[in-house]
Formats: structure tokens, C-alpha cells, sequence
């Protein structure tokens, strides 16, 4: 497993993460046992760079990662967790609580979860239009500065949040939704956080399983409600998947493959993030692809930037976001 650094103040990691999320929580019925196997199996394969949230199943997602990770070195991972996403008992979003005294409430709660004694990376999942960005990355400072945290790290925030957060501590990575269908971050956030030296961990990086050229709608997935995913969208996404599946068999790839080449493709201060429930789907994940300019330029004239339909959020979830599609 080749690594890749996280910025100029951010730890290297393995070029390819693990995203925990499916194994929880959003995408339908679950398997504890695999989900543990296949965390087993990205950890056995040289992945050095797990993510989470602890609002991921109401915490369940960090205590599969407790289970999955125990009895491993401590310097063998890192783990990245989000935090501030509130939610009640019947599962529902109920805003955002980014203020010093929830972060440091929320970080204790997700080490005595995940059994860990510091959180590698810390990030909010979401701003908080009650409390300003410097507050927010102040009390993640004064948690660096206890051992608690190493790295600050931020989520779908704009270039001027960046600006201002970088300003107050150095920030590892932005997390972002990057992927053939979402490339909004080209325009102004990824020339801010390459001027800043800032990397991003690419999440969505198979438009949540858009991409993979297999996805179909099962009970209990909640990607039914996304506008991609609604049936006056869908078929023409999936009609955009079609043209790239015929670029990946002339390569003898999957799609799913040639999209996370993709994403690894535009930049070494990316790191795709590929949320894998099985061994299976990650064992496809790690094969590597090299794409040539010329590979490029055909998957761009297959899929240009905006040719998506819909949306990658409801609209209410869009406006909590920092750029668009």
C-alpha cells in the first residue's frame, strides 16, 4: 500500500482509506461479522487511515471499530472521527452543536467508545451557524494541545471557512464529497487548500454507489431519498455509468475501479476514501489502475464535470453545505 501525506501539518497515510459509515448506519441491513472482516482485511492490506462519526448509528459505528481494532498496534491506523451531528432516538438529524464545551464533551465520548486513549484526526461534521469556525477549531486546539487529538481536520466547509479555521490552527484535511459526478470543490476550494498546504480525504468517491455499476434500490436505504438517486434522475445517472463501464472493460477494470483511479488521479494530496461493507467490495477497491492523460480525457468527455442530474443532498441538507455539486 503506497502513502500519502495529509497536507504539510497532517500525518501520512495509506493513499487509499477505509470509510466505516455503511457498516452502521444509511445503506440498508448490515453484517457485524463481515463489517469486522473487512475492517480486518483493509488493516491487513497496509490501510492506515479508518473514518468515522460518532453520530454514525448513535455511536454503534465507533463501537464496531472498537471491537475491530482491539489487540491491533496503536501506530498501525489512523482513525478520523466527525463530530456535532445531533440526533434522537428514532434516528433523525436534529441540527448541529459545534460549541467548545460540546466538542470536548463529544471527544470524550468517542475515546471511551472507540477505546482509544487520543483521536487522530477530529473534525465537525457540519458548521454550525451558531458558533463561529474559530471557536469551534479553538477548543480542538486546546485538545491538540492536551494529547487528546493530534490533527484538525474540517468537513464540507467553503474556501473562506478554510481561510479563517487555518488562521486560528494548522488544518490537516478538508473532507469533502469528491467524485466524477460531484466536482464542485474544483473551482476555489481545492486552489485554497493546495495554496495552504491543507489535504483532502475524498469521500463519495463512488457517488455512493452510483459509480459502482451495480447499484439497486433495497429496503432501507436511505440513498432512495437523495435527488441522484429519485426516479426522474436515476436512470439518466445510470445511463452516465453506462459510458464509463465501457472505458473501464477496454481497460479491464471495474467502473467502481476506474472511478476511485480517478479521484487518486487528481492529486497525491488526495486520499479517496472507499466505503466498503464486505471483503469482497474491498478487495475490488484495492486493485490498482493507472490512468494514462488519454484515459483522463476519455472519462472526462464520458462524464463531463456537471453532467449529473440531481442534487447529492435533499435540498434542506444542501444548505448546510459549503459548496454544491
Amino acid at each position: 500500500m503506497q502513502t500519502r501525506q495529509l497536507g504539510t501539518a497532517g500525518p501520512t497515510v495509506s493513499a487509499l482509506g477505509l470509510g466505516a459509515m455503511g457498516m452502521s448506519d444509511a445503506y440498508g441491513p448490515t453484517d457485524r461479522a463481515e463489517s469486522i472482516a473487512t475492517v480486518h482485511a483493509a488493516l491487513d492490506a497496509g490501510v492506515a487511515l479508518i473514518d468515522t462519526g460518532d453520530f454514525y448509528a448513535m455511536g454503534h459505528n465507533e463501537l464496531l471499530l472498537a471491537e475491530a481494532l482491539r489487540g491491533r498496534p496503536r501506530d498501525s491506523f489512523v482513525v478520523s472521527v466527525k463530530f456535532g451531528a445531533l440526533r434522537g432516538p428514532d434516528g433523525g438529524f436534529g441540527g448541529v452543536d459545534n460549541r467548545p464545551q460540546a466538542v470536548k464533551n463529544f471527544v470524550a465520548y468517542s475515546m471511551t467508545r472507540l477505546g482509544l486513549d487520543h483521536i487522530d484526526i477530529y473534525r465537525p461534521a457540519r458548521l454550525d451557524p451558531a458558533v463561529p469556525i474559530e471557536d469551534t477549531v479553538g477548543a480542538i486546539a486546546d485538545l491538540v494541545r492536551a494529547g487528546y487529538v493530534r490533527h484538525l481536520g474540517l468537513s464540507e466547509v467553503d474556501a473562506a471557512t478554510v481561510r479563517r479555521a487555518h488562521a486560528v490552527h494548522p488544518v490537516a484535511d478538508l473532507q469533502i464529497e469528491y467524485s466524477l459526478i460531484s466536482r464542485a470543490i474544483e473551482a476555489e476550494v481545492l486552489p485554497t487548500l493546495r495554496e495552504l498546504g491543507i489535504g483532502v480525504t475524498a469521500y463519495g468517491v463512488l457517488g455512493r454507489g452510483l459509480l459502482s455499476g451495480r447499484w439497486r434500490p433495497t429496503p432501507g436505504d436511505s440513498r432512495v431519498m437523495m435527488p441522484r438517486f429519485a426516479e426522474e434522475n436515476v436512470a439518466h445517472n445510470l445511463a452516465l455509468v453506462e459510458g464509463l463501464r465501457a472505458i473501464a472493460d477496454a481497460r479491464g477494470c471495474t467502473v467502481a475501479q476506474l472511478a476511485i483511479a480517478w479521484v487518486a488521479a487528481q492529486g497525491a494530496d488526495i486520499v479517496p476514501l472507499v466505503g466498503a461493507r464486505t471483503r469482497e467490495r474491498w478487495a475490488e477497491a484495492l486493485v490498482e489502475v493507472s490512468l494514462t492523460a488519454d484515459d483522463l480525457a476519455e472519462i472526462e468527455k464520458a462524464l463531463p464535470a456537471g453532467s449529473a442530474r440531481g442534487d447529492r443532498y435533499p435540498t434542506a441538507m444542501m444548505d448546510g453545505l459549503g459548496v454544491g455539486n
